[in-house]
């Protein structure tokens, strides 16, 4: 299988799905929400978004679907192109698919030999390997300590700048090498994890990305609209979060001159949709997603 949604029926229902709507799927992969909605629509209208070309040979012979190869960052101007504004929901599954962490040559997992791409849309130049050869030591540093969390960034940097001196850093294995002293066997598979998606964040610029797209999801959407975002670590869940509570990445609620608060979203829970360990059972990759649902004011 491509892909197998997390918390399919819990996000689907968060759409609030009207049978004539319009809505936008901005993370289409292997079209497991897409064709969920599709199921929910009679005579509606679903656009959806994937920057990956190997996702259109999921693509579902639908009418009422359109696909758009593009990142999500351009949401609103591809949703102006095809005369879809306003919409009625949004959902966004964010993170690597399956099917990308299981190709090799994809360069997105630890269990593999390959070259270090991390590509999302593999027509843009950047790959993880041109990072760890190029960007300065203390661009590797930042890079590691913003998006991996890692409170050894520095010492990271600098083994791997001294390895590439001999050698260029080209596939995991040699990444696992120039780095091979700093890891404690014992949560190997978790550091190993922290570096690599620092990596693919940067490769992706996919917390800009986020941010472009939240805002734009809330200029398209239209009153009562919703929007439902499925995130996977806590950098990506706390702009989510933040954003649906108070329209900011810094999660601070404006207030006018009177003291009413200028949210633009209505939280529909409170707190995140974790999935069941029934679901958890079934699809380990499930474990980590969280589930938000907000509603336009």
């Amino acid at each position: 299988m491509y892909h197998s949604p997390a918390l399919l029926k819990e996000s689907v229902d968060g759409l609030n799905i009207k049978p004539g709507g319009v809505y936008v799927d901005v993370t289409y992969g292997g079209g497991g929400h897409a064709q969920e909605i599709l199921k929910r629509l009679k005579g509606g209208r679903l656009i959806a978004f994937d920057q990956d070309e190997d996702a259109w040979e999921n693509k579902i012979d639908d009418d009422r679907l359109t696909l758009v190869n593009s990142n999500f960052r351009y949401l609103k101007n591809f949703l102006k192109f095809h005369r879809a504004i306003p919409v009625d929901g949004i959902i966004a599954d964010l993170g690597v698919s399956s099917h990308q962490f299981d190709v090799a040559e994809r360069g997105f997992s630890t269990r593999f030999d390959a070259p270090l791409d991390m590509r999302m849309n593999r027509n843009q130049k950047q790959t993880a390997a041109g990072i760890l050869n190029e960007y300065t030591v203390q661009q590797l540093s930042v890079m590691f300590r913003q998006y991996g969390e890692l409170s050894n960034s520095n010492l990271l940097a600098n083994k791997i700048a001294a390895y590439r001196k001999g050698k260029q850093i080209i596939t995991s294995s040699d990444l696992k090498e120039s780095i091979s002293g700093l890891i404690d066997k014992r949560n190997e598979d978790k550091y190993l994890a922290k570096v690599f998606q620092a990596l693919r964040i940067e490769t992706n610029n996919e917390l800009d990305a986020l941010k472009e797209f939240l805002m734009q999801s809330l200029a398209v959407l239209k009153k009562s609209g919703r929007l439902v975002v499925i995130s996977y670590h806590s950098l990506e869940d706390r702009l989510v979060k933040n954003f649906m509570r108070a329209g900011n990445f810094e999660g601070i609620v404006e207030k006018d001159f009177y003291g009413n608060t200028n949210a633009p979203f209505e939280l529909i829970c409170r707190k995140p949709i974790i999935p069941e360990e029934s679901e958890i059972l079934k699809n380990k990759r499930a474990r980590s997603a969280k589930l938000r649902i907000a509603q336009k004011i």
